[in-house]
């Protein structure tokens, strides 16, 4: 079955750095573009980083310079390390295809606070 398994939330202050992960199943994760969401309380879900099969990425504006996301493909495992992390960066983070046409898994929280 198809899954996706997201890890690595908690709580950091300001400032701080935390590494997500994302354990997927070959179906999904094989020679395919995966990229990390996130979802903050009362807003959309929104696509903050993606990485193409050959390791280029591209990121959202709101995370460029702070956020890096890597793969392990013989893992089927996608990463996001978060730098220089900031209270509006708290939200529940989630991995998926782009676009995510897969079952979302449960997602990791995040929570920017002091």
């Amino acid at each position: 079955q198809a899954q996706l398994v997201e890890s690595g939330g908690g709580l950091v202050q300001p400032g701080g750095s935390l590494r997500l992960s994302c354990a997927a199943s070959g179906s999904i994760f094989s020679f395919k573009t995966m990229g990390w969401y996130r979802q903050a309380p009362g807003k959309q879900r929104e696509l903050v980083a993606t990485i193409y099969i050959g390791g280029t990425t591209n990121y959202g504006d709101s995370v460029k310079g702070r956020f890096t996301i890597s793969r392990d493909n013989a893992k089927n495992t996608v990463y996001l390390q978060m730098n220089s992390l900031k209270p509006e960066d708290t939200a529940v983070y989630y991995c998926n295809r782009v676009p995510p046409v897969v079952a979302w898994g449960q997602g990791t929280q995040v929570t920017v606070s002091s």
